[in-house]
């Protein structure tokens, strides 16, 4: 049986007097994707950037691995998801000054890894995801399913425990997305990697190890 990679119990968030969350419980299996469907307004991309780290809840404990993420600072906060956490978003969000490879290497920069072992792990990651030609590209030069390649390369550069992904399809085509979609059911196979998917495709989401359906602010 796969270890626990993320546990959340009574997870509760509100915007004013709009209570978003409802006291979410989830457990989330290492080496498992699944992904988290629902209407517009449901609160998944609220609940993705919690369990991300990227926003507190009001109530509740989120557990990542080992650690209590509540407990720490904010500058451990940042070093924790730099190390443990990738984001895909549905904007590739890529820095348009840079190129392809630099963009990859973002992560690893911040995290103050060996540059040279950066480089060459940045490389094959690219080249694995089939942009070996790309590599000196900057991103307005690439095609949409291009771009969010390289996203996808730029989540994983440190390896992370698990990859967040916020509608990660949401602008590509159906041959794109599958494409997309093909390349994380490959990465869970290969080194067991750990997706959590928020997306709208229900064809895409029934790919996954399981499905959570967000309604009201409460998973059903």
């Amino acid at each position: 049986m796969n270890a626990t990679m993320i546990q959340a119990r009574g997870i509760v968030k509100q915007f004013g007097s709009l209570q978003v969350l409802k006291g979410i419980n989830l457990d989330i299996q290492k080496g498992d994707i699944t992904s988290i469907v629902g209407a517009s307004g449901a609160g998944k991309t609220t609940l993705l950037q919690i369990l991300g780290t990227l926003n507190t809840p009001d109530a509740g404990t989120l557990r990542i691995g080992d650690e209590d993420v509540h407990t720490l600072g904010r500058k451990q906060l940042a070093a924790f998801r730099n190390q443990h956490i990738g984001f895909i978003f549905q904007f590739h969000r890529l820095l348009p000054e840079f190129t392809a490879l630099e963009n990859v290497l973002m992560p690893a920069w911040i995290g103050g890894h060996d540059q040279k072992n950066a480089e060459e792990y940045a490389t094959k990651l690219l080249v694995d995801l089939g942009l070996k030609d790309h590599l000196n590209q900057s991103p307005g030069t690439l095609s949409g399913g291009e771009q969010q390649r390289v996203a996808a390369a730029r989540a994983l550069m440190n390896r992370p425990s698990v990859v967040l992904a916020d509608e990660p399809t949401g602008n590509l085509d159906s041959g794109n997305a599958e494409s997309l979609f093909d390349l994380f059911i490959e990465l869970q196979e290969r080194v067991q990697q750990t997706f959590i998917v928020v997306t709208h495709n229900e064809q895409l989401a029934q790919r996954g190890n399981h499905i959570l359906q967000l309604s009201d602010g409460k998973l059903v």
